[in-house]
């Protein structure tokens, strides 16, 4: 397919994104199935808390081990190759899982793979949508082209809760995951047939070595942005692992937990429904930020979502259907800073160093989607009386109250190594 001139005002962006919304919502077929059939898997494998905290976190740690490596090759290697390369990794991770996986050291190493193929698609096939904009699009506004992509990642989150859900119904949690390796690759297809040839290339290849990080390091309003990141990942993925979990001990602690039984949707269906209205909420944040700038905004809703958490762990003892409906608000709101985070980061990045930026931003982001998960796990086994982990009230509440002192950070890191000049 020939490549349009740039700055065609007769071209349109939407195309392009889109293909890459679809192909990032392909990519993340495999990164649900663990946490939406967590009750499934604590049961049948007789998995501690802590231990869940470390399947679910383990996917992350995975995508922190390798992505310093490969965003950064992105600066000097073909990107759409490191992306397709490792989609066929995705393949593999959620093809052993349904095979092999027997209990929690084979689900811990099957989990990581599938989070070392993330690290080599999520943000070296944002890094290939951002050159193509600004080599074909140089006049648009992109941070809109990053909002939406970035929402790829929670559509196909939303799609991987809901379908494992309905497939573990039907078939089995083996199945969920067979089903799931089909999404890295229609995400292969897509960007085959919908992404045009050739990709662009670079203007400045940086002159330091591969891991040289100092050039990124160096910019302090970039590096407020990535703690915020880090601390909106922790957030982020100790929801969205623990979720189905705390619904289903919501449901049969409240009031009505006879009522909860014949609620209309599981579990995995309401967050996968959560999830599927996030990109909603990060669109809007990013527009938000447009009005009346990023950190006012990313405060506002950093702040927000922090003080959701300080009293929703203590509400599983409440009606079930004001906990599913403040579960679905908080959700939402999780991610509406996402965008705006993502965007500053790329537009502060180095010239020549976008694949570098992208590589901190991303490692010492998804530190905080390790550690989330597994200290979430760690206060419900420490903070439950009844010896237990996470079959108190009390216990679900405190580990919240942890979620809301950590993101409440965000705002501090970025005001705080904000440009003053």
């Amino acid at each position: 397919m020939a490549e349009k001139p740039a700055g065609d005002a007769k071209a349109s962006t939407v195309p392009l994104i889109a293909a890459f919304v679809v192909a990032q919502m392909g990519i993340m077929q495999g990164s649900g199935s663990f946490p939406a059939l967590l009750p499934t898997f604590i049961e049948t494998w007789s998995l501690t808390k802590t231990d869940a905290g470390w399947v679910n976190g383990i996917y992350y740690a995975g995508y922190l081990g390798t992505v310093p490596f490969l965003v950064s090759l992105a600066d000097r290697a073909p990107a759409r190759r490191i992306f397709c390369l490792s989609a066929v990794l995705g393949i593999f991770a959620s093809l052993g899982f349904a095979f092999y996986a027997e209990g929690f050291w084979s689900a811990m190493l099957f989990r990581m793979l599938g989070g070392m193929s993330i690290a080599g698609t999520y943000m070296p096939g944002l890094k290939l949508l951002t050159d193509h904009l600004e080599q074909r699009f140089p006049d648009t506004d992109h941070s809109r082209g990053v909002a939406f992509y970035v929402s790829g990642f929670g559509l196909g989150l939303s799609l991987s809760y809901f379908l494992s859900g309905v497939i573990n119904e039907a078939w089995g949690w083996e199945w969920a995951f067979a089903v799931a390796a089909l999404g890295p690759l229609s995400a292969v297809l897509v960007l085959t047939v919908f992404v045009p040839r050739p990709d662009p290339k670079p203007n400045f290849v940086p002159k330091t070595h591969l891991l040289d990080f100092r050039p990124v390091l160096r910019r302090r309003e970039v590096m407020g942005y990535v703690l915020a990141y880090m601390v909106h990942n922790f957030e982020l993925f100790a929801f969205r692992s623990w979720a189905v979990a705390y619904l289903a001990f919501a449901a049969a602690s409240g009031p009505d937990p006879a009522g909860a039984g014949g609620f209309p949707f599981s579990a995995p269906t309401i967050i996968a429904f959560a999830i599927f209205l996030g990109p909603a909420g990060s669109v809007l944040g990013n527009e938000m930020s447009r009005r009346i700038g990023r950190p006012p905004a990313i405060a506002i809703l950093m702040f927000a979502s922090a003080g959701i958490a300080l009293f929703f762990g203590f509400m599983a003892d409440q009606p079930y259907l004001l906990v599913v409906a403040i579960a679905v608000f908080y959700c939402v709101l999780q991610v509406s800073d996402s965008a705006s985070i993502t965007a500053g980061v790329v537009a502060g990045a180095p010239p020549g160093y976008r694949g570098a930026t992208m590589a901190v931003h991303s490692c010492i982001g998804f530190m905080g989607s390790f550690a989330g998960p597994v200290i979430f796990g760690l206060i419900l086994d420490m903070a439950d009386p009844t010896g237990t982990g996470g079959a108190s009230v009390i216990s679900w509440g405190w580990a919240f109250i942890g979620v809301a002192v950590v993101v409440a950070m965000g705002p501090v890191f970025i005001y705080s190594l904000r440009d003053k000049n």
